[in-house]
């Protein structure tokens, strides 16, 4: 459908306050910014930005739905024959080897992260959405098993999986505060990758296979 002028500003105006928003946060530390501060510097009212952003942390972090989805997503996409992990592996390597900002691979991550390590708030947020994205991944590998809903395997099979997405990210954040280059840190995680398949059971390597047809 085509977007209607009135939603066209809409996502015009949050866009433009999330801009803001991050700006000062990069510039100042989060806790250092208030919301009001982000309403004068982006033109609007107080209001309008809760209107936008229920919460402070919601403008810092605020492409979060693409993120806690995004397990959930690559096992829902996964090929015939392909397993859940291979799926979610496959899917890191090419964020990896084309040095996507998907996966921190951008020049201005070490920023990003270091605002986060200096906030508790979104330290915590972070925390929040990591669970969020195990849950969104243990739903999504029951229903594609059809595994009943008091099985534990779908959970302890998200926990392994999430591990190595959460590992990768930990990792590849580290060297980009360290100061390193994108397309450096892209060669090593591409290693670092292998090695955790490695680390992964044969159980979990095979589990959720897609079926023909």
């Amino acid at each position: 459908m085509t977007e209607g002028l009135r939603e066209r500003k809409k996502r015009q105006t949050r866009q433009h306050i999330s801009d803001v928003a991050t700006g000062l946060f990069l510039a100042r530390g989060f806790d250092a910014v208030t919301v009001a501060e982000i309403a004068e510097a982006a033109e609007v009212s107080v209001n309008t930005v809760y209107n936008y952003f229920p919460a402070k942390e919601d403008l810092f972090f605020d492409r979060s739905k693409g993120i806690v989805d995004r397990l959930a997503r690559f096992v829902r996409g996964r090929a015939v024959g392909e397993s859940a992990a291979a799926a979610v592996l496959r899917e890191l390597r090419d964020e990896v080897e084309a040095v996507s900002p998907r996966v921190g691979l951008v020049e201005g991550y070490d920023r990003f992260m270091r605002v986060v390590h200096g906030a508790s708030a979104l330290k915590a947020r972070l925390w929040y959405m990591q669970q969020e994205t195990h849950a969104n991944l243990e739903e999504t590998l029951r229903e594609e098993t059809g595994a009943a809903a008091g099985d534990p395997l779908p959970g302890l099979m998200a926990g392994q999986i999430g591990w190595v997405h959460e590992s990768l990210m930990s990792w590849i954040a580290h060297e980009m505060i360290e100061g390193r280059k994108s397309v450096e840190v892209s060669r090593e995680a591409l290693a670092l990758l292998d090695e955790m398949e490695e680390l992964l059971g044969e159980k979990v390597l095979n589990y959720a296979v897609r079926a023909a047809g």
